[in-house]
This record gives C-alpha cells, sequence and structure tokens, in this order.
C-alpha cells in the first residue's frame, strides 16, 4: 500500500517512475523530509517544509513553491485515505547530461511517497531496545539530503550486532545522533541531548520534546555527550517522526539503568502521545 506524487500526477509505487539521469539517483543531489500522518493530517509539515527550505538553501537548490509542496502532499494522504501514512518529501536537482556541475540540471523533480506507517512494534516501546556506538559520521549533518550513505553502513552496523539503531560520533568522539534519530539521556537525574553545534541534523520530534518536557516542568540541557555519559546514563531514549519517543534499555549489549524504560522516558513519551 503505497502512493506516489511524481511528475504531477499521483500512481501506485509499482508504477511510479525516474528517470535514471536525475540527479538524485545519480549523486544524491537532494534534500528530503520524513514525517507521518495522525488522524490523516500530517504532524508538523510546517517545521519539516521549514528545514526542506534550510537544506536547499545549503545545497543551493531551488524549490518549488511551498503551496505546490502542500498540494502534493495533500494528494497523496488523499490517495491513501483510510491509512495511517509515512511520508517522504523528496527534491531533487532535476535531470541532465552526466557530469557533477549542478547548471547541467534542467528543473527540480517533486517526489513525495506515502505508504502505510509502520512504527516499531509495541512490545518495542513497553520493553525497550537495543543501540550501539558506531565509528562513523555523517558529512553535512545539519542538511537532510540524499548523500546517507554513512547512516545506511551505521544503520547495517546496528543490525549486524542485533540492534536497533546505532549512535554516531564526532571526530574526537562525542555522540552526536542515531543513524536516522536524535538521543536524550537522564545523567545525573537530568535530561540531556546533544546541542545542535555538536554536528547533529535539528529533529523536528527532538524540538518538539524539548519544549513539551519544559513546558511540563522538567529541565533538559543540551550538552555535549561522551560515550562515558551514556554508559553511566540511568535511562535513554531515540526520537524520530515515524518513532516518536523509542525507549533505549540496552547500549552494546549492557543494560540502562535498571533494564527497562525509566519515568522521565515514560512521562516524555505521554507528553508525545497527547501532542500529535
Amino acid at each position: 500500500m503505497s502512493w506516489v506524487f511524481v511528475d504531477g500526477r499521483v500512481c501506485d509505487a509499482s508504477s511510479a517512475r525516474v528517470p535514471v539521469l536525475d540527479r538524485g539517483f545519480l549523486y544524491g543531489d537532494s534534500v528530503y523530509e520524513v514525517t507521518r500522518t495522525f488522524g490523516g493530517r500530517a504532524h508538523l509539515l510546517g517545521p519539516h517544509l521549514d528545514r526542506l527550505e534550510r537544506s536547499a538553501d545549503g545545497i543551493y537548490l531551488t524549490l518549488p513553491p511551498r503551496g505546490v509542496i502542500e498540494a502534493a502532499v495533500t494528494e497523496v494522504i488523499r490517495a491513501g485515505e483510510g491509512h495511517e501514512l509515512y511520508l517522504r518529501i523528496v527534491v531533487t536537482r532535476g535531470e541532465g547530461e552526466l557530469g557533477l556541475d549542478p547548471a547541467l540540471a534542467d528543473a527540480p523533480r517533486l517526489v513525495v511517497v506515502g505508504r502505510a506507517v509502520n512504527p516499531p512494534p509495541a512490545a518495542a516501546y513497553r520493553d525497550g531496545v537495543a543501540v550501539v556506538l558506531s565509528s562513523r559520521r555523517r558529512s553535512s549533518p545539519e542538511l537532510k539530503t540524499g548523500n546517507y550513505l554513512e547512516s545506511v553502513l551505521a544503520t547495517r552496523e546496528a543490525r549486524a550486532a542485533g540492534a536497533h539503531e546505532a549512535l554516531l560520533r564526532d571526530g574526537v568522539g562525542r555522540i552526536t545522533e542515531g543513524s536516522s534519530s536524535n538521543v536524550f539521556a537522564v545523567v545525573g537525574g537530568r535530561l540531556v541531548t546533544p546541542p545542535v553545534s555538536a554536528g547533529l541534523l535539528c529533529g523536528i520530534t527532538r524540538q518538539s520534546l524539548i519544549e513539551l518536557a519544559r513546558l511540563d516542568g522538567l529541565c533538559v540541557d543540551e550538552v555535549p555527550l561522551w560515550p562515558a555519559d551514556l554508559l553511566r546514563a540511568t535511562e535513554l531514549f531515540l526520537s524520530s517522526s515515524i518513532r516518536g519517543v523509542l525507549p533505549v534499555t540496552k547500549l552494546d549489549g549492557v543494560a540502562v539503568g535498571d533494564g527497562v524504560p525509566g519515568a522521565v522516558t515514560k512521562r516524555v513519551m505521554q507528553l508525545y502521545q497527547a501532542s500529535t
């Protein structure tokens, strides 16, 4: 059950096509956003499109007008009526002759993919998941581009270790983010998360959780985190648009805290669920 808006129309994913000379395919020369629907509405679409614009500015890519993107998202949601959808909004630099020069591209191509959302199973939220530390780091992490190979390989590391997610580090070893998530920890009784300046994508769900937690009276500190900090954390959790708030109960094979989702994590999960 997947629907794709491409070249001005919505079609079934099995018949959707992008030319092989599209620069998104050839070079990862594209930007994208991922969100999901709740009650048939794209969650936090405005902030996601704001970030899409920032990513596009960062690679000198001109986006279609926002109204065109919003209309395409609406068409995909309408096509998938009756289903809560995973939504992926992609803009490539377009098609052109082979060569790295961006001027070879003709015009940006907008693609919106919608499929039935498939979050982690209920047991993952109840019992938590395992993560591993990776030595990999993404290039230009502040931009959400199609150049995602480091995250692909970090995810492979995680799967090979039987874990749900891999945590990336910067050049000196500090924790930055997950391969497709942001990370929060409870260390010394404080809820902490790496600052954007550490070299990570400013997650839309991450920012929403910081605001929700602070409004609820929780103190959230954005501070550099080292692996040693996570090893002494009493709670860990991941955040992303599709997973929401996902507890972590094992890090590199070692139990986090008591090995079960903690009170702070459960409270943040409640706050997030109430906001959707």
